[in-house]
């Protein structure tokens, strides 16, 4: 039998916190209840996260790191920036049907609990990954002449707006279609409202 590496047991941690922090909450998920998922003992817990501040923000980081090298194979393409519009719409919405506890967990913990962020995760360090390629998304996109030249926030908030609102309906319940149906529609919503005049 294979022997479980300390990164596949970190990994399984991060799977099982993100878990449980996305159904139950972060204050009342207790490091017991993240040990007994993975079944592991409280004390061999501590040999991988110190405490549930530290987990929280490695999450964070984590979630910033898998959306950004999602957006950085994007970026990569040789398609146009609408089509980047649509694919990063795609892909967002994609993680929302296969992944949600990343995006619940961003949305209902991360934006939710500042206080637990303040140390170590200041402004942007904790989602600089995901935030440094929305940036050169939008860089590369003004320096085509598709992408009207704003303020990084303004542009940001906007994209985001749109994704965070519709994935939060969805995750309401409140749509009255699938998530994926409405792909087409919010790409290209955020392509008229971004583009250059």
């Amino acid at each position: 039998m294979a022997r479980v590496t300390k990164e596949e047991r970190k990994t399984g941690i991060i799977s099982a916190a993100l878990k449980l922090f996305s159904e139950k909450g972060f204050y009342i998920t207790t490091i017991p209840d993240i040990a007994e998922k993975v079944g592991m003992s409280v004390g061999n817990f501590y040999n991988y996260f110190k405490s549930k501040d530290i987990l929280a923000k490695e999450l964070v980081l984590y979630i910033s790191e898998y959306i950004g090298s999602q957006i950085r194979e994007i970026n990569e393409k040789e398609i146009s920036t609408e089509e980047k519009i649509y694919e990063i719409v795609s892909m967002y919405f994609n993680m929302a049907n296969e992944k949600p506890e990343m995006i619940e967990y961003f949305l209902r913990v991360y934006l939710s609990n500042r206080e637990v962020f303040g140390e170590g995760c200041e402004g942007m360090i904790c989602v600089s990954p995901f935030v440094t390629e929305m940036m050169i998304f939008f860089n590369d996109g003004v320096e085509n002449g598709d992408l009207y030249d704003q303020d990084f926030f303004s542009a940001f908030g906007l994209f985001m707006g749109y994704l965070g609102g519709m994935v939060f309906l969805f995750g309401e319940k409140i749509l009255p279609e699938p998530l994926e149906n409405y792909k087409e529609s919010i790409s290209q919503n955020i392509y008229n409202a971004l583009k250059a005049r």
